[in-house]
């Protein structure tokens, strides 16, 4: 059991790249997102509650192999970038905004994000993406309805 939370918790092996493994994560979502995209609003949100739920089933089991929220789980980057992209339209540069937007607040955590780490084991590793990605997403949003570019 612990090798199948290892597996998704890594995203199949993203997270062990000695640098970057969240942006690397959050990256490959947004190719596989474009390259398939679904465009039905209740199998998306569906799709996100499971990654969110097997996310922070395995990342409470590998925590105890390799700490608390350890740079290695990138599942949850793959959870807050899913949802960032809820609604966008398939567009790059909207891509590219929504990937920049949700790893600044990924990275920076303002606004709160940082109290979320509290949460304990997985769903605090979880609970910080999620609301990076709502950021994320309520910028997008913004933009893309006020025809910003």
């Amino acid at each position: 059991m612990i090798r199948l939370s290892k597996i998704i918790a890594t995203v199949f092996g993203i997270g062990f790249l000695p640098k970057g493994g969240g942006t690397a994560a959050s990256a490959l979502y947004c190719l596989v997102w474009t390259i398939f995209p679904h465009r039905f609003f209740s199998l998306e949100l569906l799709l996100i509650l499971f990654v969110v739920t097997i996310g922070i089933w395995s990342a409470s089991k590998v925590e105890a192999v390799w700490g608390v929220d350890s740079s290695k789980v990138v599942i949850d980057e793959v959870a807050g970038m899913m949802i960032a992209l809820l609604f966008v339209p398939i567009k790059i540069r909207y891509v590219i905004t929504a990937l920049v937007l949700f790893r600044f607040f990924d990275i920076l955590k303002p606004l709160g994000i940082k109290r979320m780490e509290k949460f304990p084991s997985g769903w605090g590793v979880m609970a910080d993406d999620v609301l990076s990605g709502i950021y994320a997403l309520v910028i997008m949003q913004t933009v893309i309805t006020l025809k910003l570019f």
